[in-house]
Formats: C-alpha cells, sequence, structure tokens
C-alpha cells in the first residue's frame, strides 16, 4: 500500500521509499524526498510563478531519463498549473508551476531535476534572468570554467549587471543575473554577443559555438539558453548523475579559489550546512529592486 503523508493540510503519496537511486553512494528515494522537503525555504522561492520542466529519472541516473513539460497524469487538483506560449504555430502548453511545500514533495516523489525558464509565468515575453551556462570539453573541467566565470563577472559588472554563479551539478558551471526590460530574444542577443566577446578575450579558452569538433579542450559559453522555450536547472536542484550532486549556488571565492573539480562537487548532504553558514548565496536574484535592464 502506497504511504501518505500530509503536508501542509495536502494528502501527499509517497512511493517505493526504500529504492536506492544512487547506487554509488546508496542514497534512496526517501533520501530525496527528505532532501528536497529540508531544502524547500530556500528552494521555493527560485521555483515559485516559474513552470517547470521535470526531468524525470524514476529508477536512477542509470535507468530510463525523460522530460515531462506538461502537467503528468495524476496530478492533484492542487497543484498550480498555468498555460505558456510555445511557438507561434502551436497551441499553449499547460505546465506544472511548484508554489508550496506539498507540491514540491508531490513533484519530488516523481524523483526530478527541476529545470525553469528565465521568465514567470505572469509575464512571458519579458525575461527576467540572465543565464550562462558554461560547459568544459574534456579535458577542459570546472577549473578552466571558473577562469571564464570570472571574465564575465567582470563583464556584466561594466553594464551594471551582478552575476551569481552555481555549479551545474554536473561537469559545469551556471552565472544567472536578474534582469528587465528586455524580451528573450534580446536577452539572447546579448548573451551571444558577450560569449563571441569572451571568445575573442580568449580564444584558446572558450567557445560560443555549439559545435562539437571545436568544444575540445575549451568552455562552450551557451548562450542560448535565454530563448524563451528553453529551460535551465533550478538552484539547488539534484541532478541526475553517479551520485546526488546539486547544483549549488557557491561564492565568487569560491570560484576564483577552485584548482580541483572536487572543490565544486556538492552532494545532497552537504546543502544543509552550507545554508547554515551561507545562506541562500542567490538570494539577491529574488529582489525585484535589483533587477537590471540591459544596456
Amino acid at each position: 500500500m502506497t504511504p501518505i503523508t500530509e503536508v501542509e493540510g495536502r494528502r501527499v503519496a509517497l512511493s517505493n521509499l526504500e529504492k536506492v537511486l544512487y547506487p554509488e553512494t546508496g542514497f534512496t528515494k526517501a533520501e530525496l524526498v527528505h532532501y528536497y522537503a529540508t531544502s524547500a525555504d530556500v528552494l521555493l522561492p527560485h521555483l515559485r510563478e516559474r513552470a517547470v520542466s521535470f526531468l524525470r529519472y524514476p529508477d536512477g541516473p542509470e535507468g530510463q531519463l525523460f522530460f515531462t513539460k506538461n502537467v503528468p497524469p495524476g496530478t492533484p487538483e492542487w497543484v498550480t498549473t498555468a498555460e505558456v506560449p510555445r511557438s507561434s504555430a502551436d497551441s499553449p502548453a499547460r505546465m506544472v508551476v511548484v508554489q508550496d511545500l506539498a507540491s514540491l514533495v508531490w513533484a519530488a516523489n516523481l524523483v526530478t531535476e527541476f529545470h525553469t525558464h528565465q521568465w514567470l509565468v505572469q509575464h512571458p515575453d519579458e525575461a527576467d534572468r540572465l543565464v550562462f551556462d558554461l560547459d568544459p570539453g574534456a579535458p577542459a573541467t570546472v577549473v578552466h570554467c571558473c577562469q571564464v566565470a570570472l571574465w564575465l563577472r567582470e563583464r556584466l559588472a561594466a553594464d551594471g549587471i551582478e552575476a551569481y554563479p552555481k555549479t551545474a551539478g554536473s561537469k559545469g558551471l551556471h552565472l544567472l543575473a536578474s534582469v528587465r526590460g528586455s524580451s528573450s530574444e534580446e536577452t539572447s542577443e546579448y548573451a551571444k554577443a558577450l560569449a563571441v566577446e569572451a571568445e575573442r578575450a580568449m580564444p584558446r579558452l572558450v567557445v560560443h559555438r555549439m559545435t562539437k569538433s571545436l568544444r575540445p579542450g575549451k568552455v562552450f559559453v551557451d548562450w542560448s539558453q535565454n530563448a524563451g522555450r528553453k529551460t535551465t536547472a533550478t538552484p539547488y536542484t539534484l541532478r541526475a548523475r553517479r551520485a546526488p550532486l546539486v547544483s549549488a549556488p557557491v561564492t565568487w571565492e569560491e570560484v576564483a579559489d577552485c584548482r580541483n573539480p572536487a572543490q565544486l562537487e556538492f552532494q545532497a548532504g552537504d546543502i544543509a550546512p552550507r545554508l547554515q553558514d551561507l545562506g541562500d548565496l542567490m538570494a539577491g536574484l529574488l529582489d525585484p529592486d535589483a533587477a537590471t535592464p540591459l544596456p
């Protein structure tokens, strides 16, 4: 019989809690649900009012992985959903919006990564986030991503934009900034221009095109995730990797001091102590008064 738990007055079904999802560490589904529930205070503000794409891995990272963008069958009626635009040729999609702890625990039971757009469901035509996904091509590592991130930080600061770094939770680094007054298309154009500029400044280290043959030993500055239809891993989401790695916010000091990829690997168990010591390092993204118009 599937156990039922009550979360903020909502009945939430939880299943297969004893299943080991990450064999390398023995991390179970119960631990995954617990991680999301205990990280809710910092995770939920980055999810609220944003349509969520779920990257599901119900049998662990070594099993089948699949994206769920539309509202999954069996979604409780109390979970918030919203119509979101797709291409002009398609009718709107209806997607989940995780607004509260009960919805987060329900979604955690699906075993998922959380991915969100760079805009709020109330204003799909206006980007409120700028994102760069720094992806190293072997033998480059996150150490090389840190060098690029520091350059981008200074370049964005020259335009009055404050960047916040987090680990991808896999092998790279993400930079996010709070922006206002521009469409996703305009934000993408600005991000691409900076990626091209970074390649010109560091031609041996940076590539701005996705072409695989160009990427070995370099950092791909992926500006394309600013497109209105694309999503990026949400801060604090677990990732479907070999271990329960988290897309964890980091300090600029940690970025500058990184000499080994292991220095920027954070698992679920590392997050609570970091939050106690550092708080939400991306809280600045949530202040609408801090959002900066693009130049």
